[in-house]
């Protein structure tokens, strides 16, 4: 049997967005008669001495003379320093927990302040976002290698917080593996709810005036203010193609027929995964995919820039009254039995707080705010909605009857650890959610996708081809197509050769909405015992996700020859407790036929 699919013609590495790191200042080394001056002093000293003046002193505010060699290891934080300090490192002050880092000190004078103090200066943001239950160590893994930042897992699971500068606010919108963002406002890991209801939300009303909300709005204003400019450059490529298409068809009336059939057969070809090769194509470099998402960072990075730049002044218009009176809503999420309130309540009180502070308007369904509060036994935390709806929708336009997220797909690829020039195959793949987050994120891999519904298949191929629209849309983009099949077939009898795939990837049936779980203690011994065929002898593995636990245990405990189970993910899809197994092939060989019970 001759395997489905035609191997992607040229592979092209993976290219990874540059990180992102904070900057401090470094730290102070303060010791006996060792010591030494921190990294920025030294920096300042030696500036000094280029300009023949010493920056001025954060504590005289101009007395350039105080601040000196003399005062070595009275400061700290990355500024200058004095005897004022009284000989002792001057600590910065430290943040409460959830706040954003504060802005320069006051009284610092326009000495010639180095480039990491300007940094350190830069607005940031504690952001949190609420990922699939069971993936939260895959979502902090993700925001440390794409964006440099280290990650706090909550207790409340299904969420993680991590800090970033407000200039990376882009880079955070494009992980895969978070559904909703908001940016923290305070935090408060050991809150004391008093025992009498009245007594509890008048505490909630109270905490309104006492938190810092000034850098969160100032985030919320730009992430807004770049969403708006998002769309904007979405609406302006779809002119430039819809300009260029009506100068085509002006020009060449006579072969509209001809190109509309060639343009369905294309799309038809992509959502089947066939890349239309050239000479070009072959010939082309490796660069140009990296390039052109590298020139669509630095335009986001950019406007992020601009919008810091001008964020003062935006803020300004809404306090005066110039704009349109903001309208919000408040969202409580509350678990915990000792609770003497419920989340209605919460969120009524505590809205009514918010509205006499700001003056804003409360609007349930048209809000531009929404202020989150989530309560999760002792801990409470205020955020600020950065996402109007799950990002978890970003490659599926047609749905099925159980359309998996393309949050918890892309944690069960990276379960599997991909690497360039892996075969990559979901043998049940529905709506195609899992090949189509793979063939994004893993563009060097190859994917085959298949079902026994053709209605399935179908879904799945429109998502495809809606994929390749939105990617020609974008802003100075080649489409080369992604390496991808949709094949419709029988999954206990794949067309493929034994041994050729070296990742299986599938959401296995529940027994709910499809199929039956007395079906499935057929199908599922049947489907491990053909994956076990198709799929690499020791070096292949598979990532399968089910809620039928008993009957997927008792189905691998028949197969314990093929099949050893490495780690096993609790996770929830759609309220129900399932389970997403990692399983590795053995070096034995798999039979054709077998008899299961």
């Amino acid at each position: 049997m001759a395997v489905a699919g035609q191997p992607a013609p040229h592979w092209r590495g993976r290219v990874e967005p540059t990180p992102l790191t904070a900057r401090g200042p470094g730290p102070t080394v303060t010791a006996g008669s060792g010591r030494r001056l921190p990294p920025a002093a030294s920096r300042w000293e030696a500036a000094a001495g280029q300009q023949g003046a010493l920056p001025r002193c954060r504590h005289c505010a101009g007395a350039g003379a105080a601040a000196g060699p003399e005062a070595e290891g009275a400061g700290g934080g990355g500024g200058a320093w004095c005897r004022l300090g009284g000989g002792r490192p001057q600590s910065v002050p430290s943040r409460r927990p959830g706040m954003a880092e504060a802005g320069p000190a006051e009284g610092q004078g326009p000495g010639p302040a180095p480039a990491p103090d300007k940094e350190g200066a830069e607005l940031a943001a504690v952001i949190g976002a609420t990922v699939p239950t069971g993936f939260e160590l895959t979502a902090a893994e993700e925001v440390q290698e794409k964006l440099g930042s280290a990650s706090r897992i909550s207790r409340d699971r299904g969420k993680i917080y991590f800090e970033v500068p407000a200039r990376g606010l882009p880079q955070v919108h494009r992980l895969r593996s978070v559904d909703n963002l908001f940016v923290v406002v305070q935090e408060f890991k050991d809150y004391h709810f008093k025992e009498n209801k009245e007594d509890a939300l008048k505490d909630l009303e109270d905490l309104v005036k006492t938190l810092p909300w000034t850098d969160p709005l100032k985030v919320w204003e730009l992430n807004n203010s770049l969403k708006k400019k998002k769309t904007k450059r979405k609406k302006h490529n779809l002119q430039s193609t819809a300009s260029k298409e009506k100068l085509n068809n002006d020009g060449e009336e006579e072969g509209t027929g001809e190109q509309d059939a060639s343009k369905q057969e294309d799309c038809a070809q992509n959502a089947a995964g066939v890349e239309p090769v050239s000479e070009q194509d072959t010939a082309e470099p490796e660069g140009v995919a990296s390039q052109n998402r590298e020139e669509e960072e630095d335009n986001e990075q950019s406007d992020a820039k601009e919008e810091l730049q001008a964020g003062s002044g935006s803020e300004t218009k809404t306090g005066e009254g110039e704009a349109k009176v903001l309208k919000f809503r408040v969202t409580c999420n509350r678990a915990g039995d000792k609770h003497s309130f419920t989340s209605n309540e919460a969120a009524r009180d505590f809205g009514g707080a918010v509205q006499e502070h700001f003056q804003w308007k409360a609007d349930m369904t048209n809000f531009d705010v929404e202020v989150l509060l989530n309560i999760h036994n002792n801990e409470v935390v205020v955020g600020i909605a950065l996402t109007e709806e799950s990002l978890h929708r970003r490659n599926i336009t047609h749905f099925g009857p159980t359309t998996l997220r393309s949050t918890l797909a892309y944690g069960m690829l990276r379960l599997c650890d991909p690497q360039p020039t892996d075969i990559i195959v979901d043998p049940m793949c529905g709506t195609g959610a899992i090949p189509i987050e793979g063939a994004t994120e893993w563009p060097s891999c190859y994917h085959i996708a298949g079902d026994n519904n053709p209605q399935a298949v179908k879904r799945a191929a429109n998502n495809i081809c809606s994929l390749l629209k939105k990617n020609e849309n974008k802003e100075s983009s080649t489409s080369l197509g992604i390496p991808l099949d949709i094949i419709q077939w029988d999954i206990c009898n794949l067309p493929l050769r034994t041994g050729s795939v070296d990742i299986i990837v599938t959401d296995m049936p529940f027994g709910k909405r499809i199929g039956s779980k007395k079906k499935n203690w057929d199908l599922y011994p049947a489907c491990l015992m053909e994956m076990g065929r198709i799929c690499t002898p020791g070096t292949g593995r598979a990532v399968l996700l089910t809620q039928d636990k008993k009957c997927f245990a008792k189905a691998l405990s028949r197969m314990g020859h093929i099949w050893r189970k490495g780690q096993t993910v609790w996770v929830n899809v759609g309220g129900l407790h399932a389970a997403v197994y990692l399983l590795k092939r053995t070096w034995e060989r798999a039979e054709e036929k077998r008899s299961f019970w």
